[in-house]
């Protein structure tokens, strides 16, 4: 079976939708959500709005270290500070963060630090480098402070947030950002999504894991360190779902079938690489042929063979065996679905880039090559070089690239300066 790349992306998008969303039983997007501490809950996307309970800030307080005083309204205000006009005031006690200080009498500036509540009576703040002298006196002492305006240097109360609105949407995959305005907003937890739990199957009798014992003296001729795992279930732990590893499948398919009759029912995903080619040793091909897997073939390189469907009615996935491969396949099939049936996170950004270098392309292939991207983003002045070549096995030129180079499937020659859309790895 042949497929174009759309096609492809799209019979993903719908296995997978099909299978979550379901029609019968607690289909995995349906689940109203789990309620997490707020420690756990990055990387996860948030099940319902979380609104302001309170205001953010809670209170009007100081933008810097400086004296809490009452400006006048005037009807030419100075910027910040106006140094022409000067007041002497008389030093109230200082102010520092965390009390509820004493109401500001009229002729008096109170010393207040960043962060601390501003006093009644007090509707600016001048900062403590604009006072003469230049530091706080004791209470009781004199300073001389320069004009300033309402409002200068206050964080109003809810200007940040006020209570009631929206503090973060439903769908969001939280950040760093997201959990501590949460803790900000005095929630200890959140009611996220469930995370899709994938089973990551890796297949080949050359395949050592890192630490294997038999390669303690050296990697055995013949043999390769396992590089499909570590880099999908990166990517997939990026993508916010949980990753089952499954031991290292020989090519024989009946270990296979117990490997994955082991997992199948405590997963919402199989995802496997290697085994799904031309060769005389395809592991999964064997294994599936024949049940609810298609076996297809993309003009895509690298990336070309493919399988999709359905392992006891649970999705399966199975890449190339390549590592390139591997990446390029799943940022152009799995990312994107995931992004789009879970909320998160969002796929690669896509942006217009001129070549460096000239490039060629066989006719008939859509190709993905890796390459090194350079300049501000949706300018004209960004400029694109491919690292390393086409070959499927360059991880180490995938490690340096900081981009996807796309060749639509046509094109045969690129010029130097012709443009080409890049994805931002």
């Amino acid at each position: 079976m042949r497929r174009t790349v759309a096609e492809h992306q799209q019979a993903v998008l719908e296995v997978l939708a099909r299978a979550w969303k379901g029609e019968a039983g607690a289909p995995l997007l349906h689940d109203a959500g789990t309620r997490v501490p707020l420690a756990d809950a990055a990387g996860r996307v948030l099940a319902a709005e979380l609104r302001a309970p309170i205001d953010l800030p809670p209170f009007a307080n100081s933008q810097m270290d400086g004296f809490a005083v009452w400006a006048e309204a005037r009807q030419e205000q100075p910027k910040d500070v106006d140094s022409a006009t000067s007041t002497v005031y008389r030093v109230a006690a200082a102010i520092p963060a965390g009390i509820l200080p004493p109401r500001l009498e009229a002729g008096t500036a109170a010393p207040i630090m960043t962060g601390a509540m501003l006093p009644e009576g007090a509707n600016a703040v001048v900062p403590v480098e604009q006072a003469h002298p230049a530091h706080f006196p004791a209470e009781g002492g004199t300073v001389e402070l320069p004009a300033t305006a309402p409002g200068t240097f206050v964080r109003a109360r809810g200007s940040d947030l006020p209570a009631g609105s929206a503090a973060i949407p439903a769908g969001a995959l939280l950040n760093a950002a997201h959990i501590g305005l949460a803790s900000a907003l005095g929630r200890s937890s959140l009611m996220v999504r469930p995370r899709p739990r994938v089973l990551l199957v890796t297949t080949g009798d050359e395949v050592l894991l890192p630490g294997d014992p038999r390669a303690a003296d050296g990697l055995p001729e013949g043999r390769i360190f396992d590089a499909n795992m570590a880099l999908l279930r990166a990517n997939l732990q990026q993508a916010g779902v949980e990753v089952v590893l499954a031991p290292v499948v020989l090519d024989d398919p009946h270990a296979l079938l117990e490997v994955l009759d082991g997992y199948v029912d405590t997963v919402d995903l199989v995802l496997s690489t290697g085994g799904i080619s031309a060769g005389a040793f395809e592991v999964v091909k064997q294994a599936l042929s024949g049940l609810e897997v298609d076996f297809v073939s993309l003009a895509l390189q690298p990336g070309g063979p493919q399988a999709l469907g359905s392992y006891k009615g649970v999705p399966f996935i199975g890449f190339p065996g390549n590592p390139v491969s591997g990446a390029v396949s799943f940022e152009l099939f799995l990312r994107p679905a995931l992004a789009q049936l879970l909320g998160a996170p969002a796929p690669r950004r896509r942006v217009l880039a001129a070549l460096e270098r000239p490039l060629s392309s066989p006719a008939g292939r859509y190709q993905v090559r890796r390459g090194i991207y350079e300049g501000p983003e949706y300018e004209s002045a960004a400029s694109v070089r491919e690292v390393g070549g086409p070959s499927s096995h360059l991880l180490g030129a995938l490690a340096q690239a900081n981009a996807l180079i796309h060749i639509p499937a046509g094109v045969t020659e690129l010029h130097a300066g012709a443009k080409v859309e890049v994805w931002l790895l």
